[in-house]
């Protein structure tokens, strides 16, 4: 089927660069932390990496993301 149906037109990704997540727990909590907010569908999150890729239903300032996962007590250094 057509990619449209399958995806809103409008599907949003945001990027995320963080510091401070050692290990696959750290990961669950940003994970968790990001789709609690209502804007969030999904998040893709690698303590690796350091970073989380977000996939949002409705465009969200950058603000929410990074107070979201700095009340986890990880700091965000990028948002793309």
């Amino acid at each position: 089927p057509p990619r449209s149906t399958l995806f809103p037109y409008t599907t949003l990704f945001r990027s995320l660069n963080i510091e401070g997540m050692m290990c696959g727990h750290c990961e669950a909590r940003v994970k968790k932390a990001l789709e609690a907010l209502a804007q969030v569908d999904e998040a893709v999150v690698s303590h690796e990496n350091g970073t989380a890729v977000v996939k949002l239903n409705v465009d969200v300032d950058n603000a929410v993301l990074k107070e979201a996962v700095e009340a986890q007590d990880y700091k965000v250094t990028g948002i793309n």
